[in-house]
């Protein structure tokens, strides 16, 4: 059974989207949901993405943005506002059904950001859903070496689920 499923194969904002569809499907049904979703900043002329992370629970929104970027880089993440996250999901997990993280990316790949949320939900047997890029596959593998590799569809979202409760029934 893969308890750990990430979504590829498309846009950010095209994945984020079945996660916050998965999650009012899952609420709908009266599970319990902990994690965050990532919004954008919609910004123009930027090369980093990275606006929001919303948490699932509370609805409380944490910027993952900074105006101007570090030195040396175009990414305009804020790894603090990423902890700060990271750290309102932490006391979720436990009494949730299952888990939803926005991403498993740059800052999950060398243990920060929300890897302490991925560990916790895996060391307490909770379902996760997530997205991934190809760059940072390897680095979620070592995390999560059973972690199935979902297509950005609605439907295997929904078969991932079904597979789950089937052999927890």
């Amino acid at each position: 059974m893969h308890r750990f499923a990430a979504l590829g194969g498309a846009d950010g904002p095209r994945l984020q989207a079945l996660l916050a569809a998965a999650v009012a499907e899952w609420k709908a049904a009266g599970l319990r949901v902990a994690g965050v979703i990532a919004g954008a900043h919609n910004l123009p002329n930027r090369a980093c993405s990275a606006g929001f992370l919303r948490d699932i629970g509370s609805g409380k929104a944490y910027s993952m943005f900074v105006e101007a970027p570090p030195a040396g880089t175009s990414c305009h993440l804020n790894a603090t506002g990423v902890e700060g996250a990271c750290a309102a999901v932490l006391g979720q997990i436990t009494d949730s059904d299952v888990v939803v993280l926005s991403k498993f990316g740059k800052l999950e790949a060398v243990g920060g950001g929300l890897a302490p949320a991925f560990a916790a939900a895996i060391a307490a047997g909770k379902p996760v859903l997530t997205t991934i890029s190809d760059l940072h596959r390897a680095a979620c593998h070592g995390l999560a070496p059973d972690a199935l590799r979902l297509p950005a569809d609605a439907a295997a979202i929904r078969d991932w689920w079904a597979e789950i409760t089937t052999l927890t029934a």
